[in-house]
């Protein structure tokens, strides 16, 4: 299933991606640091909805107590919850 995330207190408008059976593929960022998204988004397709949050949750940018890959976390943690209702 196709899921979009418009996350909170970070740079990135949206994230995209696609989700099935828990595993998180084709992750795409829209706005926020090009080359580090595009980073995060090839070490962590093909990873599960729970390793993905297990490492990326909580981490911090700056003064902000989210990042975008706290974001992301959040984000396919939602998306596993809807892809399992």
């Amino acid at each position: 299933m196709h899921y979009t995330y418009h996350p909170k207190g970070v740079c990135p408008l949206e994230i995209n991606f696609n989700i099935q059976n828990g595993v998180v593929t084709d992750i795409r960022f829209t706005g926020g640091c090009n080359g580090n998204l595009k980073a995060i988004s090839k070490l962590v397709d093909g990873w599960t909805a729970d390793q993905i949050e297990g490492k990326l949750r909580g981490n911090t940018c700056g003064r902000r107590p989210t990042s975008c890959a706290d974001q992301l976390a959040r984000a396919v943690h939602e998306a596993q919850l809807a892809e399992q209702s």
